[in-house]
């Protein structure tokens, strides 16, 4: 079925536009099994309930849970791990920054 739908322009776009969120809630799942804990463990750990840990690890459903910060740090402890946010440069954007610091490091010469 899943082969049908990667065929139609709809759904691949769509998909490639959730990619972002999807990677997220998979990093949350694999962090949770590689500390082999149940769901209920890591619940604890952050003094909630059940159904809120898996609302968050399945990008809540139909209603797409936006989980915070906070909540992303707290389950990232009970689970073992550090958050970090990364920001990445688009492809597109790269000739563009490269010229700026260019002009930037030329710009820093000639003022001393």
């Amino acid at each position: 079925m899943i082969a049908k739908w990667r065929k139609d322009p709809a759904f691949v776009a769509e998909y490639g536009a959730l990619a972002d969120e999807f990677a997220l809630f998979d990093e949350l799942l694999n962090a949770r099994l590689a500390a082999k804990l149940t769901q209920a463990e890591v619940a604890k750990r952050m003094q909630t309930r059940v159904p809120a840990i898996s609302r968050l690890e399945s990008a809540g459903g139909r209603q797409m849970h936006s989980p915070s910060l906070t909540t992303l740090r707290k389950y990232a402890e009970a689970v073992g791990c550090r958050l970090v946010v990364k920001l990445e440069l688009l492809p597109e954007q790269a000739p563009r920054i490269a010229e700026r610091k260019a002009a930037y490091r030329v710009g820093r010469k000639a003022s001393r």
